[in-house]
């Protein structure tokens, strides 16, 4: 099955000229099907805001803190933050033309339907697809920005012109060559998938950044992926950075357990040890703004946490800055609307964020300091010498 005829709009997200065209193109050839790139959760957002629907979301402060879903959370957030700067910039909403486009749907009786993958797994397998070095180099480039209003983005008039998304990813794609393939190349794919499964006439609506390699895929379906292809997400495969980041702990505990096996005292080594990494981890947090007992929180846990590779000392003083500060569904929304870093500063979901990853960078930084401090020492003393 395959839609009789097919006819793609190549919009700006953010472009007024992208929302009359749209809704023109939609009204004069009256589809049977509206597609649009949309995923069911930024559907339901667009339709919220326009019928001014607040949506009781409970903040999961846990699930954010976690591991992979802080860099999740972080690179969403920045991708929303800079559609919306972008859309103020120049007087329209983004996803203004979907809404548009849903709305003469609705006028002319047709069938709306949602092509685009959900954005959590676009970007879980993004992240999957960079180094750890990509992220921190992105990541990087995320906080920069908001210290440089004026050049966050060098290229905004080259983002006006097309899927914002597609093109901000265009920035940074020397950065990580294989997330861009993701965002952009697999969406492509995803969408002509989507599109194969619909019957009549048809008119898509999605990114300019896409329209062209929707048009090649759809010529060759054979060669588009299926959607279980396109939609598993794999487990990363082992990395130099995590058997690093496991051989640590194991080494720390190899020499500690030796050193009391030979009866060497090790009491002078564990106390430098719970100095370093608790102490570093207390001042990380502090650094980034935390209140004391956040700060306790990570002076205690961070010896424990610095020799179990899941977990983080971060994590812990979050949770208690989380309770301390506490956490709404304005501060959830507010967070993609700053504009500057005082902005930025009177968010507590970016406080408590913040907290997390000082505590972090602390403990991470006693860990390492631990190594010629207070290995080495010990295996000079398993040695003798």
């Amino acid at each position: 099955m395959a839609p009789e005829n097919l006819k793609i709009i190549g919009t700006a997200h953010v472009s007024l000229e992208s929302v009359e065209e749209v809704r023109k193109v939609i009204i004069e050839d009256k589809p049977d099907v509206v597609a649009v790139e949309l995923d069911s959760t930024r559907y339901q957002n667009l339709i919220n805001e326009r019928d001014g629907v607040v949506e009781d979301k409970e903040i999961k402060i846990r699930e954010i803190i976690k591991g992979d879903q802080l860099t999740l959370f972080i690179v969403s957030g920045f991708l929303s933050y800079i559609q919306k700067k972008i859309g103020e910039d120049i007087g329209v909403k983004p996803g203004s033309e979907m809404l548009a486009a849903i709305e003469a749907a609705e006028e002319i009786g047709a069938r709306v339907v949602l092509i685009d993958r959900d954005i959590r797994i676009t970007l879980k397998r993004a992240l999957n697809r960079m180094s750890f070095w990509e992220k921190a180099k992105f990541v990087y480039n995320i906080l920069a920005s908001f210290f440089s209003k004026d050049e966050a983005i060098e290229d905004l008039e080259k983002i006006k012109e097309g899927d914002a998304l597609a093109e901000l990813m265009e920035y940074f794609q020397e950065i990580s060559p294989g997330a861009y393939e993701v965002l952009v190349k697999e969406r492509d794919a995803y969408m002509s998938r989507m599109l194969l499964d619909i019957d009549g006439d048809v008119v898509a609506v999605v990114g300019a950044g896409h329209k062209e390699g929707i048009q090649k895929n759809m010529e060759n379906p054979q060669d588009i992926p299926t959607l279980y292809q396109l939609l598993e997400i794999k487990e990363p495969k082992i990395t130099l950075t995590k058997l690093f980041l496991f051989a640590i702990p194991l080494l720390f505990i190899i020499i500690f357990a030796a050193a009391l096996f030979k009866g060497i005292n090790i009491k002078t080594g564990l106390l430098e040890f719970v100095l370093l990494t608790g102490g570093l981890a207390f001042l990380g947090s502090l650094i980034a703004g935390s209140k004391i007992p956040s700060a306790i929180t990570a002076f205690l846990v961070a010896p424990v946490t610095s020799i179990h590779p899941l977990l983080a000392a971060g994590w812990f003083a979050g949770l208690v800055e989380a309770k301390l500060r506490g956490v709404s569904v304005d501060d959830f929304s507010n967070l993609t609307k700053s504009e500057n870093i005082r902005d930025l500063w009177s968010n507590n979901l970016f406080r408590i964020l913040l907290v997390v990853v000082g505590a972090n960078i602390g403990c991470s930084i006693g860990t390492l300091l631990s190594i010629p401090n207070v290995l080495i020492p010990l295996i000079n003393s398993l040695m003798g010498i």
